[in-house]
């Protein structure tokens, strides 16, 4: 008898239970577990990488420009006060056509945020700085329960609930399995979900710089030969001899790219010189350089069963207009109200019917987006004389409307339609 009591406390010590996992913490899983852990749901985080990397301590090169609406979003689950003194505004946003040496077309499109109000079309913060303040806020949320490092190896997906058997033997018993887990997503598969996409045979070349003379909070999107080149505000660093900063975004052709990844620090900053010209005045790299291939899929489901997909488990897209973790940000205010709005009426926050629901909200709006983003850098990741000319004439003529330069801009900025309580600024 006392062999059986201590097996079975055994297996009660092994087994959490919570109403909803949400497995993986990239930005995306760390934003999810903030939002429902400030609204009281019960949630365990699951992630492979160990506690310390979550708090930002490890430094990321990328930076995120956050649009808008994700910025209410985040304000309005306690993220954003922690984010803010490290988020530069941007004020306006210059779209042009040019090639690797300085020649830049003179037609173009400018957005200025005063066309449409007051407040910033977005902000540019560091991965790292974002990962951070989301860590600082889910450690205020006692209802959030953080497993780390762990690895999810078996999804029991029933009916009546989920369970997760991770690698050092717990299990995690829940209502609603949330995949974070990226654009890989092992979940995805776990789940039988298919999806749909290609490769575009380029790669986005990351780095930040520093720079003489102010960027004025301007970003810089220009289309040259082998892909979109964008030059994006940071805050200033006061202590380094060129206190401006910048982050750059390069896609290029997959296999200059190698070769541009392989130069040392003084021809990369060559090669980026060229591309960002002189208006600026001297540059200098100011952090580690990245490389990632860069490629668009989509999910054919964002859920079965009790497993629901966010961010790049459920889309990928290229990153010619900064929207994918934007878009991520809208799925998760979507997933998280109608979760919330379940538990307060008593309701199963893994049925089908919320499920179909979240699905319904967001589907569509992501398909749009990632189409006219695969568009967009088919029709500007090329040198073809005819075709560059109607882009530039294009650029031009929206330029000249500005009913239409406005939609478009709030568009940008996440504002546009039917949007959640969180990207409207409303706590859940």
């Amino acid at each position: 008898m006392p062999e059986k009591k201590a097996a079975q406390d055994a297996q009660t010590i092994a087994t959490l239970t919570t109403e909803v996992a949400v497995v993986g913490a990239g930005l995306s899983g760390l934003t999810l577990a903030a939002a429902l852990g400030g609204a009281g749901v019960e949630t365990v985080l699951v992630e492979r990488s160990p506690l310390d990397r979550l708090d930002g301590t490890r430094h990321d090169s990328r930076t995120t420009a956050i649009a808008f609406g994700s910025k209410r979003a985040l304000d309005a689950i306690g993220v954003w006060a922690r984010l803010a003194p490290d988020a530069q505004p941007i004020l306006e946003i210059r779209v042009s056509d040019g090639r690797p040496g300085g020649f830049t077309s003179s037609l173009f499109l400018h957005y200025d945020h005063a066309e449409v109000g007051t407040d910033p079309l977005g902000h540019i913060a560091e991965n790292h700085l974002i990962r951070r303040a989301l860590m600082q806020r889910i450690r205020q949320c006692p209802s959030v329960r953080v497993l780390a490092p762990a690895v999810v190896e078996r999804l029991d997906n029933r009916a009546d609930g989920a369970d997760l058997a991770l690698d050092d033997g717990r299990i995690v018993r829940c209502q609603l399995v949330a995949a974070a887990d990226g654009s890989a997503s092992p979940l995805r598969t776990m789940a039988g979900i298919k999806v749909s996409g290609h490769r575009y045979g380029q790669t986005a070349l990351i780095c930040n710089v520093a720079h003489e003379r102010p960027h004025g909070a301007i970003a810089h999107e220009r289309f040259l030969p082998g892909g979109p080149f964008a030059i994006l505000p940071m805050t200033d660093d006061p202590r380094a001899a060129f206190p401006h900063r910048s982050s750059v975004v390069w896609s290029e052709a997959a296999e200059a790219a190698a070769g541009f990844a392989a130069l040392d620090d003084a021809a990369f900053l060559e090669a980026l010189r060229l591309r960002f010209t002189d208006f600026m005045g001297d540059l200098a790299l100011a952090s580690p350089r990245g490389a990632y291939p860069l490629a668009l899929h989509m999910a054919h489901s964002y859920g079965t069963g009790r497993v629901v997909l966010v961010g790049e488990a459920a889309h990928a897209i290229h990153p010619i207009a900064g929207q994918g973790l934007n878009m991520g940000w809208r799925d998760i205010a979507a997933l998280a109200e109608e979760i919330v709005d379940a538990r307060r009426l008593g309701l199963d926050v893994g049925r089908p019917q919320l499920l179909a629901a979240y699905q319904a909200r967001r589907r569509a709006d992501n398909l749009v987006l990632a189409t006219v983003t695969d568009a967009l850098n088919r029709l500007f990741s090329n040198d073809i004389g005819p075709v560059r000319a109607a882009r530039d004439l294009g650029l031009a003529a929206v330029n000249r409307l500005p009913p239409v330069k406005r939609v478009l801009m709030r568009h940008a900025m996440g504002v546009l339609g039917g949007q959640s309580r969180l990207v409207r600024g409303k706590r859940l």
